[in-house]
């Protein structure tokens, strides 16, 4: 190499430093920005190029929220961001100290702050999420309130609370062709719900009506508050390989029972909640034993409440839909860990799958898999339906002729003895009641179809 080539070669690698110097200089950038207003918060998601160290606070007269990014600069425009239902009313920032940036919400009223930071995932860089917490409630949906309809006579409907999963910031898995999980499901919850609503003696509620995110505690928060007999989850299922297809329906795991168990009786703030839904038990002023028995019962019946609303739903969707396994699977799940709810999870299907991608895409599809959801539902409930429900009060009157029976499990039965004297099949017994297998405990109860 001659020395001209050397004084070209020395000077590019000084080029090469000084960028990097002044890169370094400019520390993190926000490179993109999105919001997403939900009935009680605004995420606000600012995109980094690294982690940040920041500074978040309110201030008043007027509202006013303050967001501090140490050595970091803005690359992108926030003035382009759609604030239409969020409680801002504009967005200001500018350079601070030199290397920092202030980013100034003008807000229309008072929220409480809350911010933390995301590591890179498959969709997303580094990112910084700040929620403006709605605490006075001005902004929440009047339908999150706990409403029971009830017709003339005072008997009230079956309420199945229907929670489409992720949402917002959180999109759930992705298809080949780039179809998002939160927007399938969206679509195919309301469709569920509307269903539901639409016969008598129900209503359905939706723990989301849009795109934003819900956490995993406040889904089944919202089941309480609207007073829910069933809390349905739906999904749509992802696998590393495109091979894996089919619907699929799961219930609470007796190892998530256990761990919630000890969770409630560990934190306070739940000793006051009722268990058994209106009108139940309250754990206030319980020893641990007595809270633990009671909350083992609750939990216990409420498994077994889902395992048969779950297989009951199963059949129903084998009729229109390939089945991803052939009984309901148990997990442990957080939304599924209601003590006195009955709830299922409905993978509706596996979006990674091209075939079921493009099924879950359309309309007719997703009615399909609506219907197949809602007949397992009221064909569950009109067997085995509330007290105090109209559907309860047309069972016992005569409305609902299904030939259905019961029979509450004595010490010393088995359920090949159930099976014998009501002339019915062990393996027709377990499907019917949505058993994974032939144990039964003392106190359950069998439905027992018509011979």
């Amino acid at each position: 190499m001659d020395w001209n080539n050397r004084g070209v070669l020395r000077a590019l690698v000084f080029i090469a430093s000084v960028l990097l110097a002044l890169n370094a200089w400019a520390g993190d950038r926000v490179k993109d920005a999105r919001i997403w207003p939900a009935p009680d918060h605004t995420r606000l998601v600012l995109d980094l190029t690294g982690p940040v160290e920041h500074n978040v606070f309110a201030l008043s007269g007027p509202d006013r929220l303050v967001i501090d990014l140490k050595n970091a600069s803005l690359k992108t425009n926030l003035d382009g961001l759609d604030l239409s239902g969020s409680p801002i009313r504009r967005i200001r920032s500018a350079p601070r100290h030199g290397h920092d940036l202030r980013v100034v919400l003008d807000l229309k009223s008072a929220v409480k702050p809350r911010s933390f930071q995301l590591a890179p995932n498959q969709q997303y860089g580094h990112r910084l999420v700040v929620d403006l917490i709605d605490e006075n409630g001005t902004r929440i949906e009047k339908a999150t309130q706990p409403t029971v309809t009830q017709d003339a006579a005072g008997k009230r409907d079956v309420v199945v609370v229907v929670d489409p999963g992720h949402g917002g910031e959180d999109p759930g898995a992705s298809g080949p062709h780039g179809t998002k999980e939160k927007d399938i499901v969206l679509k195919l919850a309301k469709k569920v719900a509307a269903i539901i609503n639409q016969k008598a003696g129900y209503t359905a509620k939706l723990t989301r009506t849009g795109d934003y995110y819900v956490g995993l505690r406040n889904r089944t928060v919202l089941a309480r508050k609207y007073n829910a007999d069933l809390f349905v989850s739906i999904h749509a299922d992802a696998f590393r390989t495109p091979q894996p297809r089919g619907a699929s329906v799961f219930a609470l795991s007796q190892r998530g029972a256990t761990s919630e168990t000890a969770r409630w009786l560990a934190q306070s703030e739940n000793r006051s909640d009722l268990i058994g839904g209106t009108g139940g038990v309250s754990l206030d002023g319980k020893d641990d034993m007595l809270a633990g028995v009671l909350l083992d019962l609750s939990m216990t019946a409420s498994i077994n409440a889902s395992l048969g609303v779950g297989g009951s739903v199963l059949s129903n969707l084998d009729d229109v839909a390939k089945l991803h396994k052939s009984r309901v699977e148990q997990a442990a799940f957080v939304v599924l860990k209601s003590p006195d709810i009955p709830s299922i999870l409905v993978e509706s299907g596996f979006i990674s799958n091209p075939r079921e991608e493009k099924n879950l895409s359309t309309e007719w599809y997703r009615n399909r898999i609506a219907n197949a959801v809602v007949s397992g539902i009221d064909e569950y409930f009109r067997k085995t339906p509330p007290p105090g429900t109209l559907l309860a009060w047309k069972k016992k009157h005569g409305d609902v002729s299904d030939g259905i029976s019961q029979y509450r499990i004595q010490r010393g039965d088995t359920l090949s003895q159930v099976a014998r004297e009501n002339e019915v099949s062990v393996n027709e017994l377990m499907r019917f009641n949505g058993l994974s297998d032939d144990r039964v405990m003392v106190g359950q109860t069998i439905r027992i179809p018509a011979s």
